[in-house]
């Protein structure tokens, strides 16, 4: 295999360390351990017989059309097939089972809306969409195989989509919503989508946020481009705003399935079959299409739903904040709960509108028994105080989980003593889009957690921390994370691009998979996470690429060069900040401390119109030079330590080490920098 040094990640020993000792510990208590799913017996059960143990929980949490015989093809590796002579499909398992076993009448989703709109939709209610949707794909000319993109809000029929897809074995790819026009058209036309499934738009604090209009910059033909292959688009109507119209390619999502029948029979699809592509950043700058496939994927996300989450579908009102958009939408909002029956919500709106006790009057409302969020919205209602939870009764929570980021100790035992009532159990999981379930976490009935950890690898999982000869570290110790067994929900590859594949995820350690983070064991030999080790950042639980944001900066005229780095921050985890070199003719512009809060707006704007609002540098810092190593590589290690005002860092390996004085003189001068 090749080494690119652009796309493999380089870690840094430096961003290894780990300052903390944690010594709390949370057992269990008796009653909870008595009742849970996952019994201590089954990492035991586990360690015996790794592939027996998955495929019993292929048989057990999946319905087959044609059993499978084989568990496990590694034979060519890195691509797996996991139960791949077995035949399914997805939208079956996650639907009409249900139905057939007598369950019609369980609510499937409470959905409700910013504004307060609510809808019920039982699992018989979603049989009859996700077959409606199904034959109208079709009889727009959808079929097996074909790629359809999903750019929605958090609404039913955003989880009726992806269902519909699945339904009639068209992978699916969902953009988030938040994304811009030009990433929504780079994702098209790397799939090569046929439809789009999009809405007027959705409500986000208080006002219409409107997402057609993207849709519509991003099928534009362009001078020097490909014409798309998107041939129809799919317009849910949720605002009523007005939007434009493109004859005999745009259908109204309500008339189309209005004339479509309530019955429709699955395709069904062997194990490996494509059942989506989820594009995550790439340290390249081209955004990775990330491929999984349907046996072994929904095998590994029911089961740890199932067991990670103490899921009882009978009782269990579970709520998963994400967004579709995301992983974690995916696998834990679309597919696992419904696959194991359960009964969720689905919120379109953000934790502060219309008021700040948004979430936890959502909670008290349906009863809430499962909570799964990111520590950036632990911590900005942190920020809050815990007086605005306060007023809501949150005594239904019995479980609460942790996606997205290493979740800081405070913000942890302030989410279990505010929220979970000083005994609900934390769930503290990491895992990636990469891996598509979870992979390390505590077991809620079995574990005692440790506020920040976490902690284990799950039954059926094999993960290490390696130093950089790829030796497990000992107790104590800091590297890199790594597993070292195939799993059933891992990545199949890069969409399109099996050198790259192999390229980013294999070729940093022979026979492991590097999953780009930093981590440590501590004296018990738990794990602790410490980010990402490469050049991605994670601002709010959103995975970022540097390399992505660098290069809408310097698409604007006035910037000659750019470097963005994370920089710690409090509330989102890290924030985008960056430095860049204006070009000659515009290099006086931030001289004076207005013209530098013109450059950073102007700078703001734009990378938000190219990438999306999130992206949006917190702080823009205009620099004579970077520090770049002979190789020409950009110390991004030096520029976070300028980012979080720290003492630089060893210069030594600099092509020029005078850099960095230029850099702090600069920095020190009037309208240097400005920030919000």
């Amino acid at each position: 295999m090749r080494n690119t040094e652009d796309d493999v990640p380089q870690p840094e020993t430096s961003s290894l360390e780990n300052l903390l000792h944690e010594t709390r510990s949370f057992p269990p208590t008796p009653e909870f351990a008595a009742q849970a799913n996952a019994q201590p017996g089954l990492y035991a059960e586990a360690s015996a017989g790794r592939l027996a143990f998955w495929a019993q929980q292929a048989t057990e949490l999946l319905t087959w059309k044609t059993p499978f015989t084989e568990t496990l093809d590694w034979s060519g590796a890195p691509v797996a097939r996991w139960f791949g002579d077995g035949i399914l499909n997805a939208a079956y398992n996650a639907v009409d089972r249900h139905v057939e076993a007598g369950h019609g009448d369980r609510v499937a989703i409470h959905f409700e809306g910013e504004g307060g709109d609510t809808r019920t939709v039982t699992y018989a209610d979603l049989q009859r969409e996700v077959s409606r949707a199904a034959n109208a794909l079709a009889a727009l000319g959808v079929e097996k195989g074909d790629r359809v993109v999903i750019y929605l809000p958090m609404l039913v029929e955003s989880v009726v989509a992806m269902l519909a897809c699945a339904r009639i074995g068209a992978p699916h790819s969902v953009v988030f919503g938040g994304f811009s026009a030009d990433a929504l058209r780079s994702r098209i036309a790397d799939a090569e989508a046929k439809l789009v499934i999009t809405a007027d738009g959705g409500f986000r604090r208080g006002a219409a946020s409107p997402l057609k209009p993207a849709v519509d910059e991003a099928l534009e033909e362009r001078e020097g481009e490909p014409a798309t292959t998107v041939q129809h688009v799919l317009v849910v109507r949720r605002t009523g705003g007005d939007v434009a119209w493109t004859e005999h390619r745009d259908v109204w999502w309500h008339e189309a399935l209005e004339s479509a029948d309530v019955r429709h029979e699955p395709v069904w699809v062997d194990a490996e079959h494509p059942l989506f592509i989820l594009y995550t950043s790439g340290t390249t700058g081209k955004p990775k299409g990330i491929l999984h496939t349907t046996g072994g994927y929904l095998t590994q996300a029911a089961y740890t739903h199932r067991n990670v989450f103490d899921l009882k579908p009978e009782s269990d009102v579970y709520w998963c904040t994400a967004d579709i958009g995301w992983i974690t939408g995916h696998s834990y909002v679309t597919y696992a709960p419904l696959i194991n029956g359960a009964t969720q919500v689905v919120y379109e709106g953000t934790p502060d509108s219309p008021h700040r006790g948004r979430w936890w009057e959502i909670v008290e409302k349906y009863g809430v028994t499962i909570l799964y969020t990111a520590p950036t919205a632990i911590r900005t209602c942190m920020k809050w105080g815990e007086d605005i939870p306060a007023q809501f009764d949150l005594s239904s929570l019995r479980v609460l989980g942790s996606v997205g980021e290493p979740i800081n100790p405070e913000a942890w035992m302030w989410y279990r003593r505010v929220i979970g009532g000083d005994k609900a159990p934390i769930v503290d999981t990491w895992w990636q889009t990469e891996t598509g379930a979870i992979m390390i976490s505590p077991l809620p009935g079995v574990t005692a957690t440790k506020p920040g950890s976490a902690q284990v690898a799950l039954p059926g999982i094999v993960a290490d921390v390696v130093d950089d000869e790829a030796h497990s570290v000992p107790n104590g110790g800091g590297g890199y994370l790594v597993l070292s067994e195939p799993w059933p929900s891992m990545l199949r590859g890069i969409w399109g691009d099996l050198e790259r594949f192999k390229d980013t995820y294999w070729s940093r350690f022979e026979g492991l998979y590097f999953a780009g983070d930093g981590a440590k064991k501590d004296e018990d030999g738990d794990i602790w996470l410490l980010g990402r080790v490469d050049d991605v950042m994670n601002v709010s639980g959103h995975r970022l690429s540097t390399t992505e944001i660098e290069s809408a900066l310097v698409s604007h005229e006035i910037v000659a060069e750019a470097a963005v780095v994370g920089a710690a921050d409090d509330t989102t985890g890290q924030a985008v900040v960056a430095f860049v070199i204006l070009r000659g003719e515009h290099a006086d512009k931030a001289a004076t401390p207005e013209g530098s809060d013109e450059v950073q707006l102007t700078l703001r704007n734009h990378v938000a119109k190219e990438i999306g609002p999130i992206a949006k540098p917190r702080r823009i810092l205009v620099v004579p030079e970077l520090p770049k190593t002979r190789s020409g590589k950009i110390m991004r290690r030096l520029l976070r330590d300028v980012a979080e005002n720290r003492t630089v860092g060893d210069a030594t390996t600099l092509a020029d080490s005078s850099v960095m004085d230029l850099i702090s003189a600069g920095l020190a001068t009037p309208g240097a920098s400005s920030e919000d």
